[in-house]
């Protein structure tokens, strides 16, 4: 098949399927893996060329609304007539079955049960661990500092911080994105913070911006510095690359209970 894939998350999907082979085409963000990067680029994802995508002539381009803007692509897509998949994840388990999907539409079903029961295995091994742990700080997700995005109740990050020992600060709100303030975050003083900027390299990211927002000094995050900056592609696209991010969070958080989980060999790319 003539894959195409306008949303990195997707990418990830295709990779982890050993179906990149079949990619014609990408959009400006899909950065992983290595071997995709001399594909052709249409543009960023929220602003898809889709007169160079129609040349490219895909029997199937997958599409996402995992960020909002999203939906002009897929109502260009379905005013050019061009066959193309939707996919909307929130949760662990919408992944897994995006994984199910792609893998039946792209002939890669042997694969996608593959990859969904080490993932399956995987996330039960970090929830019976994170059973036993007593003390489970709050985390204060930054996905974007001003105006500030955190993630709410209805997301991905809900669970992994639950599966890593802990609890999102924002998993009472019921969405899967939170805008809000530093004056909010600083009323409900996490214990630990949590930054990964969206679409900003973890290099770029000085931990240190934070302490110098007003009143933030007297966070018990600060105080007890904190602060990780994380990958961001490990923890802000929902594709199984999560539970690399899931495992090195766990660790981090609690070394010593989670110092025997490792993820699945197949995973591994």
């Amino acid at each position: 098949m003539r894959l195409i894939s306008i949303c990195p998350s997707n990418t990830e999907i295709l990779a982890y399927l050993d179906l990149t082979s079949q990619l014609i085409g990408v959009d400006d963000f899909s950065d992983w893996p290595a071997s995709i990067s001399s594909l052709p680029k249409l543009g960023p994802d929220l602003s898809i060329r889709m007169d160079d995508l129609e040349k490219l002539n895909p029997d199937l381009v997958l599409a996402s609304l995992s960020v909002p803007g999203m939906e002009k692509n897929i109502e260009e897509l379905q005013k050019r007539d061009i066959p193309h998949v939707v996919l909307d994840p929130q949760s662990l388990s919408d992944i897994i079955r995006d994984i199910r999907t792609v893998g039946d539409l792209c002939g890669a079903s042997e694969r996608a049960s593959q990859v969904i029961e080490e993932m399956e295995e995987a996330i039960q091994s970090c929830r019976d661990i994170s059973r036993t742990v007593e003390q489970k700080p709050s985390l204060y997700w930054e996905w974007w500092p001003k105006p500030v995005f955190t993630p709410g109740k209805t997301n991905w990050l809900t669970e992994i911080s639950e599966l890593a020992g802990a609890v999102n600060l924002f998993s009472d709100v019921e969405l899967a994105s939170v805008q809000t303030d530093w004056e909010d975050v600083l009323k409900r003083n996490p214990q630990c913070i949590c930054l990964a900027w969206v679409g900003v390299h973890k290099k770029k990211i000085n931990p240190a911006i934070v302490k110098k927002r007003p009143g933030w000094e007297k966070l018990r995050a600060v105080q007890e510095n904190k602060i990780v900056v994380l990958e961001e592609a490990l923890y802000c696209r929902p594709s199984p690359r999560l539970l690399e991010g899931l495992i090195h969070l766990a660790k981090l958080l609690h070394p010593v209970p989670f110092s025997e989980v490792e993820l699945p060999y197949s995973l591994k790319k």
